[in-house]
């Protein structure tokens, strides 16, 4: 009986200049801080086991990390945008390359993915319409790919805005949501 190793390694599994000749010798091609063999089909769930490789535990991918994972993002950020439960107190190390928020969240606004929490398509795009300062082509068309994948259109995204109270950055997110909705319906 073989054993098979893991879709995705990280320095947990081997040293990394073992992972740098797995990958220069084109046995497995790098995806974020992990490589995954040449075999393997990137998929949300293949990205996801690789943020679960890096990031503790306790922190939930959301933004631009989230938007890689769902696939609406090509190459991950370089600094992930994750976020802690307010209620969770987690502490991550500093040496991660990590924008961590400590935020409120719902239960339906996450899910475990190959052993990581990242938020949903949804709160993704609400997240994404709420806070990202240059608002652009690039940015719109990501929470269209959201939207797209999630199979959530405009409404949807303000049913659960009007949900909370006093919730900063709505009018910009519901405008910037529109938009993106009526790209979808361009395409």
């Amino acid at each position: 009986m073989t054993n098979r190793l893991s879709s995705v390694l990280s320095t947990a599994d081997f040293p990394a200049p073992e992972l740098d000749a797995l990958r220069l010798d084109g046995d497995a091609y790098r995806l974020d801080d992990c490589v995954a063999p040449i075999d393997e089909i990137q998929n949300p769930r293949l990205r996801a086991a690789a943020l679960a490789a890096e990031l503790p535990p306790r922190l939930i991918a959301e933004q631009h990390s989230a938007a890689w994972v769902w696939g609406a993002v090509l190459f991950p950020p370089a600094k992930h945008e994750v976020a802690a439960d307010i209620s969770a107190r987690a502490r991550p190390s500093l040496e991660l390359h990590l924008a961590v928020r400590e935020v409120v969240i719902l239960h339906e606004d996450i899910v475990t993915l190959a052993g990581a929490t990242i938020t949903t398509p949804l709160r993704t795009a609400i997240d994404l319409t709420r806070f990202v300062r240059l608002w652009n082509d690039e940015e719109r068309r990501i929470v269209a790919e959201l939207m797209a994948f999630g199979e959530f259109g405009a409404l949807d995204c303000a049913r659960v805005m009007n949900r909370r109270r006093n919730l900063p950055g709505k009018r910009l997110a519901l405008e910037r949501l529109a938009a993106a909705d009526a790209e979808i319906s361009r395409s």
